[in-house]
């Protein structure tokens, strides 16, 4: 079967508990593995100020995944995001192969030491 790379940002509301939280992403995290998804990454972005309030709210829990998929299940994902009354919001981007080397330098750590400068 044929998969892309995804990366999927959500945030979560800040009133949850930590308990609440881990139920919500460990949910996310299961929607894209019993779905046959491979997750190459997962972070935790945490608390942080929003840009602008939503829901009234100004701060909110950000959580990162990072898999490769079949196409089919960006869909099944988002759906699930916009039932969950916890979310408030959520983007899924596929990366091209460039953004998807610079992900893997990312996770690796190499993107975070300087390139020598030859003079």
């Amino acid at each position: 079967m044929f998969q892309n790379q995804y990366e999927t940002v959500f945030i979560l509301t800040p009133v949850l508990s930590e308990a609440q939280i881990k139920d919500a992403v460990d949910k996310f995290k299961s929607v894209l593995t019993d779905n046959g998804a491979e997750i190459l990454n997962d972070e935790v972005w945490g608390l942080k100020k929003l840009a602008y309030p939503i829901q009234h709210k100004t701060t909110g829990y950000y959580q990162l995944f990072e898999f490769k998929a079949a196409p089919t299940l960006v869909a099944t994902l988002e759906t699930e995001y916009k039932r969950d009354e916890r979310i408030m919001r959520f983007f899924t981007t596929k990366l091209d192969k460039h953004a998807a080397a610079y992900s893997a330098r990312r996770r690796s750590g190499a993107s975070k030491t300087k390139a020598p400068v030859t003079e």
